[in-house]
């Protein structure tokens, strides 16, 4: 078949063509069908093979790291165990309820043995948390910087572990080379086995 014939070909009349003539147009044919197939349908396929390949890289990831976890489990629990003895023993060195009172006696008692004027050393309404219970206390104090650093040291010291926080402490000098210091004090106490219980139960109704 020569090309002069398909440049000829009345494509009106397709059957009066050559044997070879249609052999080609069916050939012609055949590959259109080949490639739009192959781009409507194989090109598809292959993309969403392509994102299953990527989703099971990243699953067999999150398997491999959950298998690892899984592994360490009982290093964990055995971690988070020990955390809870240490943080137990940690509350038990602080005061107790019954002890305040007589804890804020001492620390009271210690800034009039350190030289240090009180002017105002009174206790607030404690404020609840999940473990343990606040104590502000409101505070004026007068003393120099020796006096009040001798008064943190003795706090320091008392048999029992007590933690001083200040907020909104104001220092200013006054008469004879001392300050004034004013503002909060907070102290810490443990809570009781029937407190913990009814703070648990007051912060899961919130």
């Amino acid at each position: 078949m020569e090309l002069s014939e398909l440049r000829d070909l009345d494509y009106n009349n397709l059957g009066a063509a050559s044997t070879g003539a249609k052999a080609v147009i069916l050939g012609f044919l055949a590959l259109l069908i080949i490639g739009l197939g192959y781009y409507f349908l194989i090109m598809g396929k292959r993309e969403e093979l392509a994102n299953k390949e990527r989703s099971e890289v990243q699953l067999k990831q999150e398997f491999q790291e959950n298998q690892q976890k899984a592994a360490n489990l009982e290093a964990y629990e055995r971690q988070l165990e020990e955390m809870e003895d240490m943080l137990a023993g940690m509350l038990e060195q602080l005061p107790s309820k019954t002890e305040m009172p007589a804890l804020l006696m001492d620390v009271s008692q210690t800034a009039q043995g350190s030289g240090i004027g009180t002017e105002l050393f009174e206790p607030r309404a404690e404020v609840l948390r999940d473990f343990y219970a606040e104590q502000p206390i409101s505070i004026r104090l007068t003393g120099t910087y020796h006096e009040f650093g001798t008064f943190v040291s003795s706090v320091a010291s008392l048999s029992r572990v007590v933690i001083l926080t200040m907020q909104d402490i104001a220092l200013e000098p006054i008469d004879g080379g001392r300050l004034r210091m004013e503002g909060t004090v907070t102290t810490y106490r443990y809570l009781d086995p029937n407190e913990l219980s009814a703070a648990q139960q007051t912060g899961s109704g919130r």
